[in-house]
């Protein structure tokens, strides 16, 4: 898995780092017990500060994605986040901002709907 990040992006480089791993756990191209390049190693390739790989990481592990041991480094977890009462009502509060915005941009809900089936595909 090649991580991409968009230095121009409104997303902070941490949170692009988090949202492509999420997705790469996701999508199988990183399995549970998947080791993770060490945090200097990621800032060297990508060139950005170590700290900004470690905050990404550290959210990771706070999220329940990724464990982390000085003599391992960050490795994917074997029990991975699963959904709580708590994390979907999360998950509705953001449902509901990103339908608000897209609504207020113009998509209709066929649109929106096809739109959101068309990225669900991606994770069959």
């Amino acid at each position: 898995m090649i991580l991409q990040i968009d230095f121009e992006s409104q997303i902070p480089i941490y949170e692009q780092l988090k949202r492509q791993i999420i997705e790469g756990i996701a999508k199988g191209y990183l399995n549970p017990g998947s080791p993770l390049p060490s945090v200097r190693q990621l800032a060297e390739d990508i060139g950005i500060n170590l700290h900004t790989v470690n905050k990404a990481y550290n959210i990771l592990k706070s999220e329940g994605y990724v464990t982390i041991d000085r003599r391992v480094g960050a490795v994917i977890s074997s029990n991975l986040p699963t959904k709580t009462a708590e994390y979907k009502n999360s998950l509705k509060e953001e449902l509901k901002y990103i339908t608000a915005d897209a609504h207020c941009r113009g998509f209709s809900k066929e649109e929106f709907v096809k739109f959101c089936e068309d990225i669900l595909k991606e994770y069959e």
